[in-house]
Parts: structure tokens; sequence; C-alpha cells
């Protein structure tokens, strides 16, 4: 470049000629000229394109990578392999560099162009991701619900145990809670929590349990084309940003109650956040969405759950998404109503609550009731101590000393009259049981009626005053004092007692 500036300058401010430059130089006419056409080297160019060996294939090799479109991801072709079906299956016999230039330059001229979209206040995006926390010392992976505001650009994250109807409901309840009011529309995916068929190109048909939801919060709904979840990009980008500052490192926690609280105050936070090209914080802008454009939040309270049906087995077990549970053995046999929220499962039978059970989020495993088994473990007392029901129930020592005494008391029929006790537990707590327990134990009133009349007592409350303030009309009534003397006469002469 150096050689080049100084040629110039010097012809063509008339230092020297151009025959002198090429004696100087010693460069040919050409390459002066050249100079002299040029501020700076053009470098090499082909006159006529070189041909190629690869030319005649490269519509094989579009075709392929059209193809793979329409596969999963890691089963598409890879340059190498283009490269050996066109060598085995083509006859080409070129090298592996061009065929990799060639499937490079294709793709990024193919490669998908998105158009920046507008989003006015008082609309949200939804989605779920996925991510892996430490539960209690195990790895698990729990779905994360999300809600973001493109407006405003506020996030609320959630996480549950998997990504079902009653997460769904129960994920849109705590976001509106947390917005402070409902986003007149919400974007979502075609998930098949939400859709029940694909109608049309835009058109849905949705399921029974987003209608419950959209009913009570009155929100407008609208559905992503299939395959396009670049409409709800928004969405996407925050819940990746969620994911690497909120969870990362691996969060270590004993319940997802507790990385719930957490993910909370993060999202609280990150409202203080002012982005670039948004003329307010967060907080002000969300505080301007909620005021204008989003609805108040009803005054009723929604119950996210999902409800099922299933049947009481002989085992008066239940079945309810792999796990089982328990009902009272009288409902055994019986058609039964299934309310699921997403920290209990109630079981109904003829509009009747007849159990209710904590979640159990794993697979396969039966969820007890011992109390739901007394009544007929009074009938058939000797499975009282192989009842799996009954495994690892945690009672208080003195209702151990109570069945060694009954039994110690009535042989045989000790334990049924011990299963007497337990059986009140069908309408007491256990803390107001084992009071009673202590109390007859000390009195030694150990039968079952005895425990029953002490708890019925301890649960007694006092009788309060009478008092005539409210009662006006009561104060007019006078009561003469009693002359107890007028009894004596029934003890006069031909009285008898």
């Amino acid at each position: 470049m150096d050689l080049w500036t100084e040629v110039r300058r010097r012809v063509l401010n008339g230092e020297i000629s151009k025959r002198a430059a090429c004696r100087e130089y010693d460069i040919c006419w050409q390459t002066l000229k050249k100079m002299l056409e040029h501020p700076e080297p053009p470098g090499y160019r082909l006159t006529k394109p070189r041909p190629s060996k690869l030319e005649p294939f490269l519509p094989i090799i579009h075709e392929i990578l059209k193809s793979d479109r329409q596969v999963h991801r890691k089963q598409r072709h890879t340059a190498k392999r283009i490269f050996e079906r066109l060598r085995d299956e083509h006859d080409y016999e070129g090298g592996e560099t061009i065929v990799k230039d060639a499937v490079r330059a294709w793709k990024q001229t193919n490669r998908e162009v998105f158009l920046p979209l507008s989003h006015p206040p008082g609309e949200a995006q939804v989605d779920f991701g996925f991510a892996d926390v430490w539960l209690e010392g195990e790895l698990t992976k729990v779905a994360l619900f999300v809600m973001t505001l493109p407006y405003s650009d506020a996030i609320y994250i959630q996480a549950f145990p998997r990504e079902c109807t009653e997460v769904f409901l129960e994920g849109h309840k705590r976001a509106f809670q947390f917005f402070g009011g409902v986003p007149a529309r919400i974007s979502y995916d075609n998930s098949k929590i939400a859709v029940a068929q694909i109608t049309g190109n835009r058109e849905r048909k949705v399921t029974h349990e987003f209608q419950r939801l959209q009913s009570h919060y009155l929100f407008e709904e609208h559905f992503c084309l299939v395959r396009r979840p670049n409409e709800k990009g928004h969405v996407e980008r925050l819940l990746d940003f969620a994911r690497k500052n909120y969870l990362v490192p691996v969060p270590r926690i004993d319940s997802l109650e507790a990385l719930n609280r957490e993910l909370e105050s993060h999202c609280q936070s990150d409202l203080g956040r002012q982005l670039r090209g948004k003329p307010s914080p967060k907080s002000v802008l969300l505080a301007e969405e909620r005021q204008r454009f989003f609805r108040p939040l009803p005054v009723q309270t929604f119950e996210a759950h999902r409800i099922d049906h299933g049947n009481a087995t002989s085992l008066s077990l239940v079945r309810f998404q792999t796990n089982d549970y328990s009902v009272p053995t009288e409902y055994a046999h019986r058609k039964i109503t299934i309310v699921a929220t997403v920290n209990e499962v109630r079981l109904i039978c003829n509009d009747q609550l007849v159990a209710r059970h904590p979640r159990y989020w794993g697979r396969a495993k039966p969820v007890f009731d011992p109390v739901h088994y007394l009544a007929l473990l009074e009938r058939k007392p000797g499975g009282f101590d192989h009842a799996k029901p009954l495994e690892n129930w945690d009672l208080p020592v003195s209702f151990g000393i109570l069945r060694r005494r009954l039994e110690a008391e009535l042989g045989g029929h000790g334990t049924r009259e011990f299963i007497k006790v337990l059986r009140l537990l069908e309408r007491h707590s256990l803390p107001a049981l084992k009071q009673a327990v202590h109390n007859g134990l000390e009195i030694d009133a150990t039968s079952a009626d005895a425990i029953r009349v002490i708890l019925e007592y301890q649960q007694e409350e006092p009788v309060a005053l009478f008092s005539l303030d409210g009662r006006p009309h009561l104060k007019l009534v006078r009561v003469a004092q009693t002359d107890v003397a007028v009894y004596q006469t029934l003890l006069g002469k031909g009285a008898t007692v």
C-alpha cells in the first residue's frame, strides 16, 4: 500500500512521467495503469467464474437441506453426511470442503428473518419451560409457568412439579394477583391444555377448563400459528433470562413453595430495572398499564382445579394419574368424582366430600388415610397389625399404653375396644383425642365409651351468664321469692315422704 500511494501521488501530481515511474519502480505498464485507476489495490478479480465439479450436484444438496426442515433437528444432515451421500449415491468426485462451503452458503441465504412486532399495553404472553433443581437432595426437573407483559417488560415465573391443567390455571391465578389485574389479551401456543382442536388458521376450539378460566377473568385469547413461536418471542426471551439469572446455579431447596417465594421476590426486584429504549422503569410502566388497560381482579376467588371421575376399588382406593388415594371403606365400589388442585386431591361421592389428601406428584404410589379403614378393622380386628394403611402411622405413646392395658384387661376383645377409641378420629382431631386418652389413663377410665365422654367434655364450652341486655321486655318480669317453710307442711300429720 505504501508503494501504491507513492506512485499515484508522484505521477498524478506531475512529479514524474508514467515511463519514468515504470523504470524507477520496476513495474509494467498494465500495473501502473491499474494503480492510477484505483485509489487502493482492487485485489484479484476473476474475469469469468471457475468451473466447479460441485455445480451439477447443487440441486441435490438444496433438496436435501429443504427436506431436513420437516424432520427432527437432531436427525438432520450434516455437511459431512451430505458429502458421503453425494460420493456414494451420485458418484461425486470432488472434495468435502467445497460441499461444506455450499451447505454454509445455502443456510446463510435461507435463514429465517423475523419482523419486529409492536406490543401495545394491556397484552400478555404465556409459556411453559423446564429447569432442574435439587429438591430435598434429589435432582428434579420442574415445569416453569411464565407470564410476561411485553409493553412494561414485567415477568412472573413460578415452578411446579409438572405441566398440566391445574398448574396452567394456578399459574394464571398467581400471575394476575402479582400484576394486580387481568390483561386485556393473552397470547398462547397451541398446547393441548388450552386447545382441544385446531379448526382453522387462527380458529381454535378450546378446552372446558380454559373456558372456565376465561369466563372468570374475561380476557381475550390469541393463539399463535402452528410452528410459529416467534409470535410470542417476548415470553420466550424472558424465560431464558429468568432461567439464567434466577436458577443458576441450580437451586437447592426443601420445597417448591420456598423456591416460588424466592422467584416471586426476583420478579418484584426486576420491576425496578429500566430497559434501553423505555421511558420509565418497569414498575412505572406496569402501573400505567394496570390503571388504563387491565381489568380489575374479580371479587369471587377462582379455584384452579381439574375434575376427573373414577371408581373406588375393593381396597377403597381411587386412581388418579397413576396414584391411588383412599376413601372410607363404606364407599368401596362406588363412583367417585375427583377434584384435583396443585396442593390437594378431594374425593366426592353423591355431592358429599368423603376424603381429601395432599397431592402426590410422583408415580404409582398408594396414598392412605388410616382412619378410612378403622370401620373395617373393627369388624376384622385380627388384621390390625398387618394392615398396610396403618404402616408407619405415628401415634402418640399414650395410645400404645392404652392398647396394652385394654388387651390385658379384655383379652381378645381389647384390640377391638382400642379400634373403637381410634374411630373417634373420624369426628375429632388427633391432639384432642390424645388429651382425652391421657386423662382417661390417669383416672383408669380406658373403655371407648369413657374416652368418648372425656373427649366430649373437653370440647364443651362453658355456659355464658344470661344477660338482659337487648331484652327490655324481660326486665318487667318479677319473680317472687320462694318461702321454703311451706314445704314443711308436707311432713305434717298424714303426709308421706
